[in-house]
């Protein structure tokens, strides 16, 4: 009896130490998520290290996300405040979760892009922008097939675009603005059908636009303040922001007259010369129309029609131009229309009296004339309402009371110059 009792203690300790073991065991995998499997690929997990180790240290402070980021714990599975700026696709069957989207806009981060972040092949969008990034895009960014947002904006990133674009198939927006890009912009950007956006602005990038009447979605192009040069090509019909300003483009501007849905159009600061096309304040959905700036010698005005549905347009800004001529009289048929700036041209004649009815009731809101050969008296209209403008330095009888009449006319003997 006393042999059968002390085995059934011994098996009762071995029970509660077997117990207290697995309890022990399971604590620790809880407590230490090291010793447990890890659920992201660890590919992914090594791109992660490597963007944290690519950081200046001493520009990662407590409130940026990546200061979060603890490698003690899965990437894809940490709780709590682990890893802001990361989402991940978490698969129903057992196979590795993996990183799909990466966003660390303006976390103050200085360093460079690894070579290795092409490895996220899942991922869908990488947010980097207003940042201090510096050095060359990663040639290995073109194997992230399934990406769609690619935004790398306010950095100092440097050297040439990517020449591989041809097999983002997927990529709906491009804005690699506000860099120190160089080289030109790849014929292959051409081929991604799917781009809406594509921002490229504030770079170094020089030589001909390419061909882009194959993005057939894009709505936006913005290529402004880059060293671009030649003729502008046909463009996709869908645009409706078309940004070319400040470039050393030239030419005539007759291939955008088929844009039917653009509204904002920009193409100051260029070299661009000959007639400024009707057809261009004439699209239907245009609103604004900057061509300021540029070697433009003629103005074509379309008279807008009371039968059909009225002109978008609201501002015009052509001055610094060589337009001569007469200031042309159809402005005032474009019923929405409320800024216009022709000054710094060669205009002359008479100021017709419509334009002081379109300041006097209000419609301009803005009308600057100043530094052409105007001559006469200003029309009545202009000594009534609150409009914002210039007629200085023309040759007109310009009175006192008149509020935009403040500034000098051009001297007599300039006057009879230009008559001459």
């Amino acid at each position: 009896m006393k042999l059968s009792l002390h085995r059934m203690a011994i098996s009762m300790q071995l029970s509660f130490s077997l117990c207290s073991l697995m309890t022990f065991l399971l604590l620790s995998l809880t407590e230490n998520p090291l010793l447990a499997d890890s659920k992201t690929l660890e590919s992914d997990i090594q791109v992660l290290r490597s963007i944290r180790q690519s950081i200046n240290p001493h520009t990662i402070t407590s409130s940026s996300f990546l200061h979060s980021w603890n490698f003690a714990v899965d990437p894809c599975d940490a709780p709590g405040p682990h890893f802001l700026g990361i989402l991940c696709d978490i698969p129903d069957n057992n196979s590795s979760s993996r990183i799909t989207a990466i966003n660390l806009q303006a976390d103050g981060l200085e360093g460079f892009l690894p070579p290795g972040l092409g490895n996220l092949t899942e991922l869908t969008l990488l947010n980097l922008g207003k940042n201090k990034f510096h050095g060359p895009i990663p040639d290995s960014i073109v194997n992230m097939r399934k990406i769609t947002r690619l935004l790398l904006s306010d950095n100092s990133l440097s050297g040439s675009i990517p020449h591989g674009f041809r097999g983002l198939k997927r990529l709906e927006i491009i804005d690699l603005s506000h860099n120190r890009l160089s080289g030109s912009i790849p014929a292959a950007i051409s081929s991604i059908r799917s781009l809406i956006h594509l921002r490229l602005s504030s770079n170094k990038i020089s030589g001909r636009i390419p061909d882009l009447t194959g993005l057939w979605q894009l709505n936006t192009l913005d290529l402004s303040s880059n060293q671009l040069v030649g003729n502008i090509p046909e463009f996709p019909n869908s645009l409706i922001t078309l940004s070319l300003r400040d470039n050393l483009l030239s030419g005539h501007i007759s291939s955008l007259n088929g844009l039917r849905h653009l509204r904002a159009l920009d193409l100051s600061h260029n070299r661009f010369s000959g007639p400024i096309n009707q057809a261009i304040f004439a699209l239907p959905e245009i609103r604004n129309v900057n061509v300021s700036a540029n070697l433009f010698t003629r103005i074509d005005v379309m008279r807008m029609s009371t039968r059909r549905r009225p002109s978008q347009l609201r501002a015009i800004e052509a001055q610094s131009n060589r337009i001569s001529g007469r200031l042309p009289i159809n402005l005032i048929t474009y019923q929405n229309l409320n800024s216009v700036n022709l000054g710094h041209n060669l205009f002359h004649g008479r100021i017709p009296v419509e334009y002081g009815e379109r300041v006097s009731k209000g419609f301009w809101r803005s009308l600057f004339l100043d530094y052409n050969m105007l001559q006469g008296n200003v029309p009545s209209g202009f000594s009534h309402g609150s409009s914002k403008g210039s007629l200085a330095h023309n040759c007109l009888n310009c009175r006192r009371g008149i509020p935009m009449c403040r500034g000098r006319q051009r001297s007599p003997t300039d006057c009879v110059k230009a008559l001459w």
